[in-house]
């Protein structure tokens, strides 16, 4: 049966309530489902849990949400691009919960292969481990950390078949396959769809077991994140 949607709101509108924890790949605005986030705007669902590495920027990604005022609570490794969640969060508007990087990262690969909690020794000593267990493994100590499971997975990958089979491009693969597995739904938004068998089997980073629905968005923005350019000698 084909996973391919026309209609992203159509796609997404059967998983979004009021309270739902959604995952949403990305680094910074690389690897991230634009349209699909898009569509969780205009839905108005609220007092929403957001998992992901960071929170977009001011008006774009997952920064829109913020312009509303969508997100109750954010799991997440930085949020320093963001001019409006800082004022949100020193307002009490929204609550977040900081991981070290890999942490973030095992805890959704953690939820997704059906691993409840794991031991790390990072963040040890640090108010990373207030109120968590410790415990000592060969002379070293390590903090357990637990899963993170969701409602619904968003993520971004280059190609896909219509069953779902999933491929990333370099750098925007990120979290993406991680939270194809950790979310109980998925939504994948693609750049491209490939017709069934196109894809090599051994270039799949994500079987179509994981996907629910497939949406194309073959005109996404894909914004760079903080521009930077090389000035030549002589120039001001």
């Amino acid at each position: 049966m084909s996973k391919l949607w026309d209609d992203p709101s159509r796609a997404v509108k059967d998983y979004l309530f009021d309270g739902v924890t959604i995952m949403v790949g990305g680094f910074g605005l690389c690897g991230i489902p634009e349209a699909l986030i898009e569509v969780v705007k205009e839905s108005g669902v609220k007092n929403l849990t957001i998992i992901s590495n960071n929170c977009g920027v001011d008006h774009f990604g997952l920064g829109k949400l913020l312009d509303t005022k969508q997100i109750k609570k954010m799991i997440s490794s930085y949020v320093g691009e963001n001019k409006v969640f800082e004022s949100q969060y020193l307002e009490g508007v929204i609550e977040v919960e900081f991981n070290p990087q890999g942490t973030l990262a095992e805890r959704i690969r953690a939820g997704g292969a059906g691993i409840p909690a794991f031991f790390t020794p990072t963040g040890v000593g640090t108010l990373i481990a207030e109120g968590k267990e410790v415990r000592e493994f060969e002379g070293k100590s390590y903090v357990l950390e637990t899963a993170l499971h969701a409602d619904l997975s968003l993520i971004k990958a280059f190609q896909a078949d219509p069953l779902g089979n999933l491929t990333y491009r370099m750098s925007a693969q990120n979290f993406n396959p991680l939270m194809a597995a950790a979310g109980k739904h998925c939504i994948a938004e693609v750049d491209m769809v490939l017709r069934e068998g196109e894809l090599d089997p051994n270039t799949i980073h994500t079987p179509g077991i994981y996907i629910s629905r497939v949406i194309c968005n073959p005109n996404a923005e894909k914004r760079i994140e903080r521009k930077t350019v090389k000035h030549e000698k002589g120039d001001s």
